[in-house]
């Protein structure tokens, strides 16, 4: 032992390590090597429990600390605007048991067709039927007018009450007759059309055996009138080879075609 008590092992040690005391530690006056040494591992050990805090206190943080989900961040605000989805039109048709709902048409409108006056048309329609009477008439072909206009308050009769005396379910009387508020009669462009000499077929399928109805299948679109209802039809309404309707104007064809989504039918040039 030298006489500041430290083996030369351990002065050499301080020797060594002497470069790495901080200045103000290592050129403190008055103190001896042995303090400067005690004061080299206080540094050392206060730094090294620093840095071990540091860290625990990181990982207890980042363990604890809550975090942020894909739910709880804000949605990011695109600059594309969202569609706005189409608002169905209220004055739509709606359909009941196949049949389309259709405006009433106002009585300032309607035309007679007959000579009494009892079966009516709106204005326009009226006239393309009776031009249509006259020119079957120049081929010896009679088309009698059976119905024209009918008000909802008709159908609402014609539809319960013949319903109700043929036990009908109103499923199977609208296979034969529209619910009121959904007939074609109801706009003043529908009418029922019969053979003047065969009224025995009136109102019934064999109706398509006649000079009328073959004509008017050969010639009623020259004159703005269509079958409403022929076989296997899509609304699922029976056979009604004596229903036609006037579809000749605007106003006609909108009523008809604007909600029905029918594409064009191709046909021979």
């Amino acid at each position: 032992m030298n006489k500041a008590g430290f083996s030369g092992e351990t002065h050499n040690a301080f020797d060594e390590l002497s470069d790495d005391i901080p200045v103000a530690v290592r050129d403190t006056p008055g103190i001896t090597p042995q303090q400067r040494l005690q004061r080299l591992i206080f540094v050392i050990g206060g730094i090294s429990t620093f840095l071990v805090l540091a860290v625990i206190s990181g990982f207890v943080f980042f363990i604890t600390t809550p975090k942020k989900t894909v739910e709880s961040q804000p949605a990011p605000v695109s600059s594309v605007a969202t569609p706005v989805p189409a608002v169905s039109n209220p004055a739509d048709p709606q359909t009941i048991l196949g049949h389309l709902a259709y405006p009433e048409a106002p009585e300032s409108e309607l035309s007679p067709i007959t000579a009494d006056g009892r079966i009516r048309l709106r204005r326009t329609a009226a006239q393309r039927f009776q031009a249509m009477v006259q020119a079957a008439r120049s081929a010896g072909v009679v088309l009698a007018p059976i119905s024209g206009f009918r008000s909802v308050k008709q159908q609402e009769q014609l539809f319960f009450a013949i319903g109700a005396q043929r036990n009908q379910t109103p499923a199977q009387r609208a296979a034969l007759s529209a619910p009121p508020g959904h007939s074609e009669h109801h706009t003043g462009y529908a009418v029922d059309i019969g053979d003047g000499t065969a009224p025995v077929t009136n109102l019934q399928a064999r109706f398509e055996n006649t000079r009328a109805f073959q004509w008017l299948e050969a010639n009623a679109a020259r004159f703005g009138f269509e079958m409403s209802f022929p076989k296997d039809n899509s609304q699922g309404v029976s056979y009604e080879p004596w229903h036609w309707r006037f579809v000749g104007d605007r106003d006609s064809l909108e009523t008809f075609y604007k909600a029905r989504n029918l594409k064009p039918v191709q046909t021979p040039q």
